[in-house]
């Protein structure tokens, strides 16, 4: 069982940064994969990023890919998502989760996403959310 709590969440405007946190308790020896997803209201779910934490690879979907970073502070057992030139269309509730995952399937779990919509499961562990909104 793994808990996790996000925060940092607030309304910024256009070309602002904001950095959310997740921050993970209880048997986190076996999430071996964690990422970030956002969901607008009426919209479907979207990856943003996915960071294997043995290895330390990431995968960023292409709508954030150079404006946003992650890192992963293991002491803390923290991920942290720094989220720089933000955009309205960045407008969404963002999601930290985790799972024991394989390397490749960590890496890929972005574009399952995308493919399967309501059948995706690839993550079993979620947190509640934390609101971005971006103004023009």
């Amino acid at each position: 069982q793994v808990h996790l709590m996000e925060s940092g969440g607030g309304s910024v405007r256009s070309g602002g940064s904001l950095r959310l946190s997740c921050a993970a308790s209880g048997d986190t020896t076996s999430s071996a994969c964690m990422g970030w997803f956002r969901q607008a209201p009426g919209k479907k779910c979207e990856g943003v990023v996915t960071i294997h934490t043995d290895r330390g690879m990431r995968y960023f979907a292409d709508s954030v890919n150079g404006r946003f970073t992650v890192s992963l502070d293991k002491a803390k057992n923290t991920l942290y998502l720094q989220m720089n030139n933000l955009k309205p269309e960045d407008t969404a509730t963002y999601y930290c989760a985790s799972e024991d995952l394989p390397l490749t399937t960590c890496m890929t779990a972005i574009l399952h996403l995308a493919q399967l919509g309501d059948q995706w499961d690839d993550f079993g562990n979620w947190g509640q959310g934390t609101q971005v909104t971006v103004s023009s």
